[in-house]
C-alpha cells in the first residue's frame, strides 16, 4: 500500500480534527485576561481551506505579558491536543506544533503595537477581540492595496539574477542539488512576477502554499510552464534547457513590471547578465 492511499481514513477525520483544536483553543485562550484577542489568518480566513489546510492562529498579548508568552508558546499548545513535535525557534514569536491528528496549528504571538494595517489582514476570523482592536485593523486595512515598488522591483530582478548565475557555477562544480534549488528558486521568482502582474499579493518567497492546485490563482498556461522547468535529473543539458524557458518567460515578466512602474529597461545589461550562463 503506498503512502498516498495508506491513509486515507485518518485523512478523512482531519476536518473533526481541526474543528476539534479549533474548540480547545477558544476554550484555552478564550479566558485568559492577558490575551487581548485572537484571530485565523490564512485559508481559514478566506474561506477556501482544504483537508490539509492548518490553523494560522494570531494572539494579541498584553505588553507585559508577551515576553512569558513568546517564551512559554511550545507549553501552551499542549493544552490544545496532543502534540507530537514543534517547528520551533526559542528566540521568535512564533510556533508551529504538530499534532497526533496531523494538524498543524501555526501560532504568532503579537504585542498590540506590533499590528499595523496591512494587505495581509483584509482577510481575518476573528475568534475574541473584546476590545475592537482587530475588527479595526481588519476595517482600516481594506482599502490598502499591494504595491510593488521601484526598490522591490530591483529586488526582484536581483535575486534572479543570482539564481541564473548560481545555477552555472553549481552544475559545473557537479553540487546538484545545489542547482535544483536554485532552479527551484527561479521558478518562485517567476512567480512573484506573475502574482504581481494580475495584482495578486504574492506569498513570501518560497512559500508554495496554494501557488499550484485547486486555489491556486495561476492560469492554466502558468501551471503548465511550472509543470515544463521541473528538474528530473541530474542532466546538464536538461538544466539548461529548462532554465533558457525560464528566462524567456522571465525576460517578458520583466518588461510587464517595469512599465508599470516606470521603470526603464537596459536591454544591453540585461542581455550581458543573461549570456554570461546562457
Amino acid at each position: 500500500m503506498g503512502f498516498i492511499n495508506k491513509h486515507v481514513e485518518r485523512d478523512t477525520h482531519i476536518p473533526v480534527e481541526r474543528q476539534k483544536l479549533r474548540e480547545s483553543i477558544y476554550k484555552d485562550l478564550v479566558r485568559d485576561p492577558n490575551i487581548l484577542a485572537f484571530f485565523y489568518g490564512g485559508s481559514l480566513a478566506k474561506g477556501n481551506e482544504d483537508l490539509y489546510s492548518d490553523l494560522d492562529l494570531r494572539i494579541i498579548v498584553r505588553e507585559e505579558a508577551f515576553e512569558a508568552y513568546r517564551s512559554h508558546k511550545k507549553e501552551r499548545a499542549k493544552n490544545w491536543g496532543d502534540v507530537l513535535y514543534y517547528e520551533d525557534f526559542p528566540w521568535s514569536p512564533y510556533s508551529i506544533a504538530h499534532f497526533r491528528s496531523f494538524v498543524k496549528v501555526d501560532t504568532f504571538y503579537y504585542r498590540k503595537s506590533d499590528l499595523q494595517p496591512s494587505v495581509y489582514l483584509k482577510h481575518v476570523l476573528i475568534e475574541h477581540d473584546p476590545y475592537g482592536i482587530v475588527d479595526q485593523l481588519r476595517d482600516e486595512s481594506q482599502s490598502l492595496t499591494y504595491l510593488f515598488t521601484e526598490q522591490e522591483f530591483e529586488i526582484w530582478r536581483g535575486k534572479f539574477f543570482a539564481y541564473l548565475h548560481e545555477v552555472y557555477r553549481r552544475v559545473h562544480c557537479g553540487e546538484f542539488n545545489y542547482a535544483f534549488q536554485m532552479v527551484n528558486s527561479i521558478s518562485y521568482s517567476i512567480v512573484i512576477g506573475w502574482y504581481v502582474e494580475m495584482g495578486e499579493v504574492p506569498n513570501s518567497f518560497g512559500d508554495w502554499s496554494k501557488v499550484e492546485g485547486p486555489r491556486s490563482p495561476l492560469s492554466e498556461e502558468q501551471l503548465s510552464l511550472l509543470a515544463e522547468w521541473d528538474v528530473g535529473k541530474r542532466d546538464t543539458a536538461a538544466i539548461f534547457e529548462i532554465v533558457r524557458l525560464q528566462v524567456k518567460e522571465f525576460i517578458r515578466v520583466h518588461r510587464v513590471l517595469a512599465e508599470r512602474i516606470g521603470v526603464a529597461i537596459d536591454e544591453e545589461w540585461v542581455n550581458e547578465i543573461i549570456e554570461m550562463v546562457l
